[in-house]
């Protein structure tokens, strides 16, 4: 095997992956989620900082 068709064959593979988490991340059944974990800093309440446990 070529290492150049070795190139393509990864470069088109990491393209696929990376189309894929992009469609993941704006699918709309994941949009909940999404909004919800961009809240968590905004919210006020006790968190693992707060009661003083390392993460």
């Amino acid at each position: 095997m070529d290492v150049n068709i070795l190139r393509i064959v990864v470069t088109l593979l990491s393209f696929v992956a990376f189309i894929g988490i992009v469609r993941w991340a704006c699918s709309r059944s994941n949009a909940a989620a999404f909004d919800e974990a961009a809240q968590l800093p905004f919210l006020d309440g006790e968190t693992a900082a707060d009661k003083g446990s390392k993460p």
